[in-house]
């Protein structure tokens, strides 16, 4: 049975696209902006950390981070990011979203500047110093996950609700752009002010002493975006829903909405109460009504994950094939940063950033179910392209054909579940458990990160020991990996059946928050 809809619900379900909706996207965003440039800095300068801080005398070839660090240095961010997005989910739910939503972003803040600062000259010392900032950063980048998808889901209006929450994640995708274009500016800057032979001329002069302030400008310059919107994050109002639904202040909800819809607003006086209103995560009814919705979306993310983070393995070994990198000691320290920055912006400019922006202009066109079907599905049939016929992608003459199918797996990724995995726990879930269980669905996605990363790190390595990177041991080999992750996104698309369609209904009617127990 039915319940009445709070009018200012009903206000903000049927509200026009107004000027506050961009507002909102953009105040939103600018977590995912830096979320997706930190995250893309460091990949571009772990090589340049390698070259300064382990060189070995002698060597054919530049220094490079052993396994151990280049794992802690590229990881540990994503350890953070888990852990704050099951923290500040949980917090965003008990607390409200706004008064959490700023101290995500002073914290991201904080230890962007920080990852550019060093206790101490040596190694050991920077790479402890990286690390520990790296871990805060992803704490707070976590947060933003639940915190910006709950926010704006809540902001939103039906009609036009995916799209807006697509929006928010598209950002990641301008700050992969931002980072990349940043770091060919600094990479050209310092290239010309200070020339260097390349390795294999002058193994230490290849490397200038100003080069170790590279690296660190570029991760620093990604406190910018965060500090930027801090003010406007702050002038935010709390969302009606938390306010009327959670914190049960209909009055304050309407007289918040009215200034923002700029409509005038009846405030009710009483809210609707229902029988099971107050069940929690926990609890048997939680579980009937949602436990199979709360599984799809948790599993979805993390096979998603698994596939998303290991393909950027591969990047290496496809910007050398192509001859967008040449080989490290044909080229000095800088040089390989301003290589490495403009291969990845390609990437990202010709298949991630489309790929988000077909999701944001189709999500309430076509549905999010069927997205992520047809993501998984393409995700699946590229990445089998890829692996059974491996030997032949590996001859020189095909490998434009191999760059062309690995770029539309990271666009029916983007145009597929990597979206979609993001606006859905925002949207089916009732008001007092969304923040948490889009946190819980994140850290489910981050887990499946943290082992596509790293485990197909090790399980990627030649199948013979003596051909395996420096430290690693034997692996099954990069074809044996492509068809593991082939399975992994069929197994994606299996689990997507269990997440509902949420295209066009309201929160309440997606949450059954509408309906009063018998």
């Amino acid at each position: 049975m039915a319940k009445k809809q709070l009018e200012v619900l009903d206000a903000l379900d049927v509200a026009k696209t107004q000027w506050y909706h961009f507002t909102a996207i953009i105040i939103a965003g600018m977590g995912f902006f830096t979320d997706a440039y930190d995250l893309f800095c460091i990949s571009l300068v772990t090589k340049l950390l390698g070259r300064i801080y382990y060189h070995v005398e002698g060597s054919e070839k530049p220094g490079t981070l052993p396994p151990n660090v280049s794992a802690s240095v590229n990881g540990v961010a994503l350890c953070g990011t888990l852990a704050g997005q099951l923290f500040f989910g949980w917090l965003g739910d008990k607390m409200g979203r706004k008064r959490v939503y700023g101290l995500t972003l002073l914290l991201m803040f904080v230890c962007s500047v920080a990852s550019g600062l060093s206790f101490g000259h040596d190694a050991k010392a920077v790479m402890g110093t990286l690390c520990f900032f790296r871990f805060w950063l992803g704490f707070g980048i976590g947060g933003d996950y639940p915190l910006s998808a709950t926010i704006m889901s809540e902001y939103a209006n039906k009609k036009t609700r995916g799209a807006f929450i697509a929006a928010v994640f598209a950002m990641q995708g301008f700050g992969i752009l931002g980072g990349g274009i940043f770091a060919i500016i600094m990479s050209s800057i310092f290239k010309a002010s200070f020339a260097a032979p390349p390795y294999n001329v002058d193994a230490i002069a290849s490397t200038v002493p100003q080069a170790d302030y590279l690296w660190r400008i570029i991760l620093m310059v990604g406190a910018l975006p965060a500090v930027l919107t801090y003010y406007w994050r702050m002038k935010m109002p709390e969302t009606a829903r938390y306010t009327a639904l959670v914190a049960k202040n209909a009055k304050q909800a309407a007289s918040d909405m009215s200034k923002v819809l700029q409509v005038d607003i009846e405030a009710e006086q009483k809210i609707f109460e229902t029988g099971s209103s107050g069940f929690g995560l926990f609890s048997r009814q939680f579980a009937r009504r949602h436990g199979l919705h709360l599984l799809g979306t948790t599993s979805t993310w993390f096979l998603l994950d698994i596939a998303f983070y290991s393909q950027n393995l591969f990047q290496k070994d496809i910007f050398s094939a192509i001859g967008w990198i040449p080989p490290a000691k044909t080229m000095n320290a800088v040089e390989e940063v301003y290589k490495i920055a403009r291969a990845q912006t390609l990437i990202a400019l010709c298949s991630t950033v489309p790929g988000y922006w077909f999701t944001v202009a189709f999500i309430d066109i076509i549905g999010r179910f069927a997205i992520q079907l047809m993501g998984f599905f393409f995700m699946t049939v590229f990445m089998f392209a890829l692996a059974f016929p491996y030997n032949h992608w590996t001859h020189k003459e095909n490998r434009i054909g191999f760059v062309v199918i690995y770029s539309l797996t990271f666009f029916f990724a983007n145009f597929g579940p990597n979206a979609t995995t993001f606006v859905v726990p925002a949207e089916i879930f009732p008001a007092r458990l969304r923040s948490t269980c889009h946190g819980i669905s994140a850290a489910s996605g981050k887990l499946g990160a943290i082992v596509g990363a790293f485990g197909f790190l090790y399980l990627a390595q030649n199948q013979d020991k003596s051909k395996a990177e420096a430290g690693y041991p034997a692996g099954i080999g990069v074809k044996n990996s492509l068809i593991v992750l082939g399975v992994v996104n069929f197994l994606g698309l299996l689990f997507t059946f269990l997440v509902p369609e949420s295209k066009g209904k309201s929160l309440e009617e997606m949450s059954g928050e509408n309906e009063v127990e018998t």
